[in-house]
């Protein structure tokens, strides 16, 4: 769920309301907690050639969250749903995916929106954003054909359920 009220921040899922239009302050928060997560891999990836290139651990404790904060942070939509659950805008959905400390997307909006017209380009931004970031990115077909990525830890990264 994200927040767009002031309470605090939460990055979009596109499982939230949709974002008021413009929002300065929405937009410095993203920026903000986007260059934090790179900080925090400059700062504790130190073993590694590239520290900023792979996620750091707090993100494998947090791959959901990790991920909505990469994604909003280059200016991909989120999708969004009202009060009783419907869809309101088109754009990405996240949620646990099937492999521990996986990120399911899906490119989603309402009926009608050619949501589905639209997922192939739009997922391949999607993938293009993180493995660029350093997760690994596998796309499939699902239910009625409807693509969506999973995303991962890359190899020999340590996850939330790794010893």
């Amino acid at each position: 769920m994200s927040t767009w009220d002031g309470t605090g921040f939460e990055p979009a899922t596109g499982d939230g309301p949709q974002a008021p239009e413009p929002d300065e302050g929405r937009s410095a928060s993203v920026r903000t907690a986007f260059e934090g997560m790179l900080q925090i891999r400059r700062l504790t990836n130190t073993g590694h050639a590239d520290p900023q290139g792979i996620p750091a651990a707090w993100e494998m404790h947090r791959p959901v969250r990790a991920v909505a904060i990469a994604l909003e942070a280059s200016g991909l939509a989120a999708s969004a749903v009202d009060g009783s659950g419907l869809r309101t805008a088109t754009g990405y959905r996240l949620q646990q995916g099937e492999s521990p400390g996986g990120v399911r997307i899906d490119w989603l909006g309402p009926p009608g929106s050619g949501a589905a017209h639209a997922e192939e380009s739009e997922l391949a931004r999607c993938a293009a954003v993180l493995r660029e970031l350093g997760w690994t990115v596998l796309l499939y077909r699902g239910a009625r054909r409807r693509r969506f990525l999973e995303v991962e830890p890359p190899v020999g990264v340590r996850g939330p359920n790794d010893g």
